[in-house]
C-alpha cells in the first residue's frame, strides 16, 4: 500500500529540509563508518530508490556496521540473520505456532518482517531459504499456512556475501540475482583511512569502558520524511536525450553488435527491463543526494557498474578470456556515445 506522503507533491521547503536531513544522515554515516563511503552513498541510494543491496566484501570491512548504523538513525526496527547450510525457510519467514490452550494456530513472525533486515553471508543458506528471501523482496509479502501476511512498508534488505571461503556455500542464482536492485563490492580502506578506523576504535574502547559507559542514542529520521524524499526522487529531471543514452546502453547489453561486434560474443545475457528502471531510480537518487534536480551523465556512469554487473553476464568464452560482468559493463560505457 502506497504511503500518503508519496502521492503528493513535495513542496520546495520540504525539499530543502529533507536534504538537509540526508546531508546529516550522511555525515553521520561517514563518522562512524570510515573508508567506506561508496558503500555508504549506496546504502542511501537503496533507501531512497526502494530496493534492496546485496554487497561482497571480505571479512571486516564494515558491511553490517553500516546497516546497523543506518538503522540507529532510522525510526524502523532491525534484524540481522545469519545465514547458514542448516537454516529453515520458517527461520526467516516465520511460522504457526500451535496455542493448546486456545485451541488454534498463532502466526510468530520472522525476522523478515523488519523494515531493515541484515542477511548475513545469504549464499551460506541453500535455495530454499534463498528463494524464500527473494519472493519476500520482490513481492513484499509472506504466505505461511495459506494466509498472506504483508511486509513493512519500509522494507529494506542488505544480503551481504564473502568472497573467500566458498566450500560449503551456494551462489545465487543470476536469474535471482536480479532481485537485488544493486550489487555493491567494497575493497580495502587506504592508509589514511586505516588510521582513523584506529583512532576511532581507541576511542569508543574509552568511552565503553569509562563510567557511564555507552553512548547517546541518535537522533532517528521519521519513516514519513523516507517516503517524502522517495516522492521527490521521482520529480528529479532527467534530460530526454539522457533518458534515451540509459536506454541506449541497457540495450547494448542484450545486442553488443550495435556498438562493437567483438564485444557482442562476450555478453550472453543483458540487463532486463528491471534494469532500465534501478538505472534510473538510482541516477535520481544519486542526483538528489548531491542536492541537484536535475540527473547528469556521470550520476549514470557512476551507478552503472554497481546496477548492472549482475545482470549482463559473460559467454563462456568470455569467462574463460578472465572477463566478468565488472569488464563487460565497464566497455559498454566506453563504447556506448554519450548524447
Amino acid at each position: 500500500m502506497e504511503n500518503a506522503a508519496t502521492t503528493d507533491a513535495v513542496s520546495a521547503g520540504d525539499v530543502s529540509r529533507l536534504h538537509e536531513a540526508f546531508r546529516d544522515l550522511r555525515d553521520a554515516l561517514s563518522t562512524e563508518i570510515v573508508g567506506q563511503g561508496a558503500l555508504i552513498e549506496r546504502l542511501l541510494v537503496a533507501l531512497l530508490a526502494d530496493g534492496h543491496l546485496l554487497v561482497e566484501g571480505a571479512p571486516g570491512l564494515a558491511k553490517t556496521s553500516a546497516i546497523r548504523a543506518l538503522a540507529a538513525r532510522l525510526d524502523a526496527d532491525f534484524a540481522r540473520l545469519q545465514f547458514t547450510p542448516d537454516l529453515l525457510p520458517a527461520d526467516l519467514t516465520g511460522s504457526e505456532v500451535w496455542r493448546p490452550q486456545e485451541g488454534r494456530f498463532e502466526f510468530q513472525p520472522g525476522p523478515v518482517f523488519h523494515s531493515l533486515l541484515l542477511a548475513d553471508e545469504i549464499n551460506r543458506a541453500p535455495a530454499k531459504v534463498q528463494s524464500a528471501l527473494l519472493e519476500a523482496m520482490g513481492e513484499r509479502q509472506v504466505t505461511v499456512g495459506g494466509k498472506t501476511w504483508p511486509l513493512p512498508e519500509l522494507f529494506l534488505v542488505m544480503a551481504t556475501q564473502n568472497p573467500i571461503e566458498q566450500e560449503g556455500t551456494f551462489p545465487l542464482p543470476e536469474a535471482q540475482l536480479d532481485r537485488f536492485l544493486m550489487y555493491v563490492r567494497v575493497g580495502y580502506p587506504d592508509a589514511e583511512a586505516e588510521a582513523e578506523i584506529l583512532r576511532l576504535a581507541r576511542e569508543r574502547a574509552k568511552t565503553e569502558a569509562g563510567p557511564g559507559a555507552g553512548r547517546a542514542a541518535p537522533r532517528r529520521m521519521p519513516q514519513a520524511d523516507v517516503f517524502a524524499a522517495r516522492a521527490a526522487v521521482l520529480d528529479i529531471h532527467l534530460a530526454p536525450q539522457l533518458e534515451r543514452y540509459l536506454i541506449e546502453l541497457v540495450l547494448a547489453s542484450r545486442d553488443a553488435s550495435r556498438v562493437d561486434a567483438g564485444l557482442a560474443r562476450r555478453i550472453a545475457w543483458g540487463a532486463s527491463p528491471r534494469g532500465s528502471i534501478a538505472l534510473e531510480r538510482c541516477a535520481r537518487a544519486r542526483a538528489w543526494l548531491a542536492g541537484r534536480d536535475f540527473v547528469t551523465p556521470e550520476d549514470v556512469h557512476a551507478i552503472a557498474p554497481d546496477v548492472l554487473r549482475h545482470r549482463v553476464l559473460p559467454s563462456y568464452e568470455a569467462t574463460a578470456e578472465g572477463w566478468d560482468g565488472d569488464r563487460l559493463v565497464a566497455e559498454l560505457l566506453q563504447k556506448v556515445p554519450l548524447p
